[in-house]
């Protein structure tokens, strides 16, 4: 052997018995890009809570594997910060995962990066349809908008409406939750009468629901994102009197989520909605997960606490199958046609798609021991995207 040679051996002899290259080399680092601030810190809370209880059941090593959460606040929707932290994640912090991606602006602009980088990106909420085919390497654990509405439609012709409304916020999601809706809506014999798309940031409702009011639908379908947008809308259905037991309002879940819930008070009642998670359900699975997150947090989980805590068992289990490997290729190969039972129900990544296939849930505003909560009234197995075929 040459002296080149020796010196070579030497260094990387030197650099294994390093304490910080042995801790790098038996650590996972997962970068988390959440909206920890602003208007949908809340929502990215509960998010956070999910993947934090997970691993305090599971524990924080898996296939010999420390692992670790670096967590960076994008702030709201910035799909210019959420590229810039995901670069930093990247080439400063040394992530081997990316995950949370609560926000479609955000994780489109997250996922070109990671596509790039060719890294194993777990979504935990971004519902845009696109967003799965925008890097090979992602999975979704959450839900697409697409399979909500297009049940939504389905199901509200099949339970008698015959003429419907459509109210959404304009970008990529409430786009996505339109067109589901209408298409399912007119494909199953339904007219749709009219529609809108409101501003993202800060609208004023009123007038939206007033021109919605006006033609007199037999129902409202409406999809804004969560924070304190739900309740806003609410409160406006009820000043304009819009009475849901005479025009049937049908929304997504974060409309009546059970903070948004609170906030309306009575001007709930009586609302639908279509959605992938309850915490009421009655499984015993999912009673103890509300039970384990009850004590933790003093508060019920919500879909972004099944979105984090599933997304985390995502994870793991895709690194179990691997032996602990972090590359891409090899993770999301792991995770394709990955199955197991959520407190939502069964849960599957798509093995053609990465996309998910789950129950969705049909429910109503009702009152329930003189308190108000969503009532489970009917479901819809085994969904997926309804735009799957063309994702491959």
């Amino acid at each position: 052997m040459d002296r080149r040679s020796l010196l070579k051996s030497a260094v990387a002899l030197a650099l294994l018995a390093a304490p910080g290259a042995a801790s790098a080399q038996g650590t996972v680092k997962i970068g988390v890009i959440l909206p920890l601030s602003g208007q949908f810190a809340d929502l990215a809370t509960q998010m956070d809570n999910g993947i934090k209880l997970y691993m305090k059941q599971k524990g924080d090593t898996v296939a010999g594997k420390k692992i670790e959460i670096i967590r960076k606040d994008s702030g709201g929707v910035a799909p210019d910060v959420a590229t810039r932290l995901a670069q930093e994640l990247i080439t400063r912090d040394n992530v081997d995962i990316l995950a949370g991606l609560l926000l479609s602006p955000n994780t489109i602009a997250v996922s070109k990066v990671a596509a790039e980088a060719k890294k194993f990106t777990v979504i935990m909420n971004a519902a845009t349809t696109v967003i799965i085919t925008m890097s090979p390497y992602s999975v979704r654990a959450s839900m697409t908008l697409p399979s909500v509405a297009s049940t939504a439609g389905e199901w509200a012709y099949k339970s008698g409406i015959r003429k419907a409304y459509t109210m959404v916020s304009d970008f990529a999601p409430g786009k996505d939750a339109e067109t589901a809706f209408q298409e399912a809506f007119k494909k199953a014999g339904g007219e749709i009468v009219g529609s809108v798309r409101m501003p993202v940031a800060n609208p004023d409702f009123s007038a939206f629901v007033q021109r919605a009011k006006d033609l007199n639908p037999e129902s409202i379908f409406i999809f804004v994102p969560g924070g304190a947008q739900p309740a806003a809308l609410g409160k406006a259905f009820a000043e304009r009197g819009v009475d849901p037991n005479k025009i049937k309002i049908i929304g997504t879940g974060e409309v009546v989520d059970e903070s948004s819930v609170k906030n309306m008070g009575d001007a709930a009642l009586g609302i639908m909605s279509v959605w992938h998670y309850d915490y009421n359900d009655a499984s015993a699975l999912n009673k103890s997960f509300v039970a384990a997150y009850n004590a933790e947090f003093k508060r019920n989980p919500d879909f972004g606490s099944v979105g984090g805590y599933d997304g985390m068992n995502v994870i793991y289990e895709a690194l179990k199958k691997t032996g602990g490997k972090t590359d891409g290729d090899s993770l999301v190969a792991a995770a394709k046609g990955l199955s197991f039972e959520s407190p939502r129900g069964p849960f599957q990544i798509d093995p053609e798609t990465r996309d998910i296939v789950q129950n969705i849930y049909i429910r109503q505003v009702r009152k329930v021991d003189g308190g108000l909560r969503n009532v489970v009234v009917d479901k819809v197995e085994k969904v997926k995207d309804p735009g799957s075929a063309g994702k491959k």
